[in-house]
């Protein structure tokens, strides 16, 4: 008993250092040559001292209006310094063909090429150009109707964010952007850098790439994805696909391997609404087959030194019977992997493993009872996030408005899916 209290009274004493060790770091004295700045509408330089020029000191200038076509910059400072927090709303906001027209760029130490280019919808951490209200480690949305984004963004010379209106309406934009001027920065400190692409129909056993292959040393922070179901494949699920991350010369067979799309986020067994700090599934539309979850690698580092490509199988599970339904229905599906019972034991039979002709029909009575895995092909889209040693990188170029805004309307905001 009085070694249970000591051990007792010895957690105490560490859990109040711990958290004084917190407060002190809230109220010491500021680092010597560090300064806080925003950038606003209301001071668009952040320059010292100029806030609130216009209308008397009254809010006069607190957002801006962007017209169909403008480019408009939003951060330009030179010299070294760190962007600790982002807000942004207004019009993107309400309108959904915004969110993927309007794009935004970032631009460290006058590279030429963005380190980040994205829809600014689904920069934000939510699939699929929604608004959704949640709150995670990286992004939030208090309300459905704003921006925050808490990763750091650091740089030696210079930084540029701009916002490109490619909608054919005006944009009405609030922002505010916190940042640090620094001295310099630590020789070890990376770029922040994020990557959206689309696919509106994978290809039939052939992973779709969160992240295409990048060169260099940094940090992978991790993913929104965003999925579009086949109707072919209605009344099956869809999320039985493997992310697979490809580290330092790997070639065929990637280091990193998941057990599955739910279970990449952190749930298991099919997947519905929720949100955390690290992982989430913001929408969840079975009806529609509709899909927007994320993914952030904070507590749990994925690092690269050479080169990383991450990647998801698209692949669903379905019944037997309903397999043998969409075979009937001529849907294009491969099936790969059985679920079945030999003698009341559970065994996995790996169909794709089997030699050539021994794999029994679909519609045959020798197939294995039980729930089979297939490769099918949806729409998927996805925002990578990560770190690299370098201000930009080999990746392609934003994807075209067409492309972003294809089929959007009718397959996913014109569904009554808003809060699903």
């Amino acid at each position: 008993m009085k070694r249970f209290k000591c051990i007792m009274i010895l957690s105490i004493v560490l859990i109040l250092v711990f958290e004084n060790s917190k407060a002190q770091n809230l109220y010491t004295t500021p680092p010597e040559n560090i300064s806080t700045y925003w950038v606003s509408p209301e001071n668009p330089t952040g320059e010292k001292g100029n806030g609130g020029r216009t209308n008397k000191g009254a809010k006069g200038n607190a957002f801006y209006i962007v017209a169909p076509g403008e480019r408009k910059i939003i951060f330009d400072q030179k010299g070294a310094g760190i962007i600790k927090r982002m807000w942004m709303s207004g019009s993107i906001a309400k309108d959904a063909e915004q969110r993927r027209a309007v794009r935004i760029d970032m631009y460290w130490d006058g590279a030429k090429k963005p380190a980040v280019s994205a829809p600014i919808g689904d920069f934000f951490g939510i699939g699929l150009g929604m608004m959704v209200s949640f709150d995670s480690e990286l992004f939030s949305n208090p309300e459905g109707r704003s921006f925050n984004i808490m990763i750091p963004m650091p740089y030696r010379e210079s930084a540029k964010i701009e916002i490109t209106n490619e909608s054919s309406t005006y944009v009405l934009f609030w922002y505010d952007i916190s940042f640090l001027k620094v001295p310099k920065i630590e020789a070890d400190a990376m770029y922040f850098h994020a990557y959206w692409n689309r696919n509106l129909k994978t290809e039939l056993g052939k992973d779709y790439e969160i992240l295409p292959k990048v060169n260099g040393t940094g940090r992978y922070l991790g993913t929104n994805i965003g999925v579009i179901g086949d109707p072919a494949y209605k009344g099956t699920w869809f999320g039985e696909g493997e992310v697979k991350i490809y580290i330092d010369n790997d070639k065929d067979l990637p280091t990193l391997n998941g057990t599955g799309t739910e279970d990449y986020i952190g749930s298991g067994y099919g997947q519905g609404k929720y949100y955390g700090r690290y992982f989430g599934s913001l929408v969840s539309d079975k009806e529609n087959d509709l899909y927007a979850f994320y993914r952030y690698h904070i507590i749990d580092p994925v690092y690269f030194h050479k080169d990383i490509r991450v990647t998801i199988q698209q692949m669903g599970n379905a019944s037997a019977e309903k397999i043998r339904e969409l075979v009937t229905k001529k849907a294009n599906l491969q099936l790969v992997w059985v679920l079945g019972m030999n003698e009341s034991r559970p065994e996995q039979i790996r169909l794709l493993d089997m030699e050539m002709g021994k794999v029994p029909e679909i519609n045959s009575n020798d197939f294995p009872k039980g729930y089979t895995n297939f490769y099918r092909s949806d729409d998927v889209s996805a925002t990578a996030y990560f770190y690299l040693d370098r201000p930009e990188n080999n990746l392609p170029e934003l994807a075209s408005l067409e492309l972003r805004l294809k089929g959007m309307q009718e397959k996913v905001w014109g569904k009554a899916i808003q809060g699903k």
